[in-house]
């Protein structure tokens, strides 16, 4: 048992990918979680897996009940809440801006922006009594890198920051901490399905991720589930207001540096005019 033993967490979008293995990762370390979700079906599964520590909900985070009945449960059923990891997220509207279909693209924005900002409210509501808590969201590189995801995503992705922000910033004085977690290229079933368009695909979108990072493997959700149980924990006390980026260097360091292999591997220097020195 870690010293997080018997702590409580809402995780949306938990039926699969980062969010599922966070939940397993955090259960076999002794928390308490709901597990919040459209798929209801996969949900019970997992619930069941997962034993006594987990509860299921089905969640449309884009519903404000919803999502305030995911926290509610938390309380109703443990006691408290000490992490809200606002993790449900959809690619969503794709398409050249100036054909856009804006039905799609509000809901996009309804799962990905509305849904954090709800899961935020509704956190805060249920810690703020207990001047403690911790809130985790799920951004992207997408957020910060153009071309990377589609208009809808991105726009979304990068909303969170600034919302993250803002957050931090009210509900420090309540002891609440706020931050995010930016994965990279994920193998994902989502990442699978628009890869492969086959969500069950994933050792194939294993070897695809890994043929795009040079033959490094590629972020895996446990990577992602880690970076969330840090950020939950007592060693993370004072970060707050923080994007956590998890991606082996993909948005940082897209690529080798030129300047020091191949003709420039001796080194040397460039100075004005051309003039060269080694």
């Amino acid at each position: 048992m870690s010293e997080a033993a018997g702590d409580v967490a809402v995780i949306t979008g938990a039926a699969s990918g980062i969010g599922e293995a966070t939940a397993r990762l955090l259960a076999g370390r002794g928390w308490r979680v709901v597990l919040a979700d459209v798929q209801a079906g996969r949900l019970d599964e997992l619930a069941g897996e997962i034993g006594p520590a987990a509860r299921p909900l089905r969640v449309d985070v884009a519903r404000e009940a919803d999502v305030a009945a995911a926290a509610d449960l938390a309380v109703e059923a443990f006691g408290r809440l000490d992490l809200m990891f606002a993790n449900a997220g959809v690619f969503g509207a794709y398409g050249p801006i100036h054909t856009a279909d804006i039905a799609a693209v509000d809901a996009t924005w309804a799962v990905d922006l509305r849904g954090v900002f709800l899961s935020m409210k509704h956190a805060a509501r249920v810690m703020r009594p207990r001047q403690r808590g911790v809130i985790v969201a799920t951004t992207s590189p997408a957020a910060v890198v153009g071309g990377v995801g589609n208009h809808a995503y991105s726009a979304a992705k990068a909303g969170i920051l600034g919302l993250m922000r803002s957050v931090a910033g009210e509900l420090r004085p309540h002891g609440i901490r706020v931050n995010a977690v930016m994965p990279g290229p994920t193998a994902t079933p989502m990442n699978a399905d628009l890869a492969l368009g086959d969500a069950t695909a994933m050792d194939r979108a294993i070897e695809l991720l890994q043929a795009r990072t040079d033959g490094k493997r590629p972020v895996f959700a446990d990577d992602i589930a880690e970076a969330v149980a840090f950020l939950a924990g007592p060693a993370a006390e004072m970060i707050t207001a923080h994007t956590l980026v998890v991606d082996g260097g993909f948005t940082a360091v897209p690529g080798d540096s030129r300047w020091t292999k191949g003709e420039h591997a001796s080194g040397g220097a460039i100075f004005e005019a051309g003039r060269r020195a080694s």
